[in-house]
């Protein structure tokens, strides 16, 4: 299981989010791209995607990364509990 997590926060705008996504598989043989995304601090929305296979999945997600840092999020090395 993968695991992303990323932040963004600007303390000018009171901007403090997180968006977390894994990858895991399913029970139809599928993987599915789980994300979750909200305020820091808060529970966030959850949404799974599924796809055939793994590297179909790792792409999305990775495509996905790219996005997000392009909206000023950065990459944390260890998700906070």
């Amino acid at each position: 299981m993968s695991v992303v997590y990323l932040t963004r926060r600007d303390p000018s705008r009171n901007l403090a989010r997180f968006y977390r996504m894994l990858m895991a598989p399913t029970l139809f043989g599928e993987w599915a791209l789980i994300r979750e995304w909200g305020r820091i601090g808060s529970g966030g929305t959850v949404r799974a995607d599924p796809y055939p296979n793994a590297g179909a999945a790792l792409l999305a997600m990775q495509a996905l990364v790219r996005e997000k840092k392009k909206r000023g999020y950065v990459m944390k090395t260890a998700e906070p509990v």
